[in-house]
């Protein structure tokens, strides 16, 4: 029994959905697409054992030993941050140009240096891992001082698109009618 007012999938069910609505500010960044199960199992598995880990910390504190505590407690902190830059990772856009955001660094192209954003045909990377499988990638061509640079944007097998290709498609088309809107014809 399809309960659809429990679920997030009912904004994609909907008429219109690619309309953006009046109050939608564009110059505020915004991820295209809605975070994997596979993403958000993996943060959500991070912060359960960031709360072990804080119990263990009020356990250790009481116990008298506020330096255990305060190590647990740290360690619990860079968990949780840990997650929370999990649930980050991916590409975002604005008005201002597109950010690709990883775990340890983020690279904002403005739209004047993007010559073309197209999804492409190539070996990708299986969950971010070294090993590397047939899919599709969403490629980022940026010109400029170093000539073209080719920069993977999204894959159908990394941790938000994993067993879902139509979602990778829908994630790929908004990210180039973003493109297409707000970078400069020449």
């Amino acid at each position: 029994m399809p309960l659809p007012f429990l679920t997030a999938d009912r904004a994609f069910e909907e008429a219109g959905e690619d309309l953006a609505l009046p109050f939608d500010d564009r110059d505020q960044w915004r991820r295209p697409y809605r975070p994997g199960p596979w993403r958000v199992g993996a943060a959500a598995l991070l912060l359960l054992l960031a709360s072990y880990v804080l119990f263990a910390a009020v356990i250790i504190s009481v116990a008298g030993n506020a330096s255990g505590g305060a190590v647990c407690l740290g360690l619990a902190a860079v968990v949780i941050a840990g997650a929370l830059r999990l649930l980050r990772m991916g590409a975002w856009v604005s008005a201002t140009g597109l950010r690709r955001v990883r775990f340890l660094q983020t690279t904002t192209t403005p739209w004047a240096h993007v010559m073309v954003v197209r999804t492409v045909q190539q070996p990708v990377r299986w969950l971010g891992l070294p090993r590397t499988v047939q899919g599709q990638a969403l490629v980022l061509v940026r010109g400029g001082h170093s000539g073209n640079e080719t920069t993977p944007l999204l894959t159908t097998h990394n941790a938000d698109f994993l067993g879902r290709p139509e979602a990778f498609d829908r994630a790929a088309d908004s990210v180039e009618v973003w493109a297409d809107e707000y970078r400069p014809h020449a």
